[in-house]
């Protein structure tokens, strides 16, 4: 993403001035504003491309490994698919009893 304006342009930005021009403290004041903005939202932009980074990356590794992470209780487990297919034909078992084995 380009922007067409940086701090620094806005900054260093001189107009001419004439006998009917704008009070050059309030435009001063007011680009101050703008400057402060303009840094804040790319600093912003700057954190949420960071965070994007870190959790495309995450993802990639978690598919990577053909695993999901599970977060319980503060610790992190590791659930394959069979470890899900397994708790699931135990749930059924449970549930439908002996008319799974019929």
């Amino acid at each position: 993403m380009n922007n067409e304006l940086m701090p620094k342009e806005i900054l260093e930005k001189e107009f001419k001035t004439s006998m009917r021009g704008y009070n050059q403290t309030e435009v001063d004041e007011f680009l101050d504003v703008v400057i402060r903005d303009y840094e804040a939202f790319q600093s912003e932009i700057n954190n949420l491309r960071s965070e994007n980074d870190r959790l495309v990356n995450k993802l990639d590794e978690t598919s990577r490994g053909g695993s999901s992470s599970v977060s319980g209780g503060g610790s992190t487990t590791t659930v394959t698919n069979f470890d899900i297919l397994k708790r699931l034909s135990n749930l059924e078992r449970h549930v439908f009893g002996s008319k799974l084995d019929d």
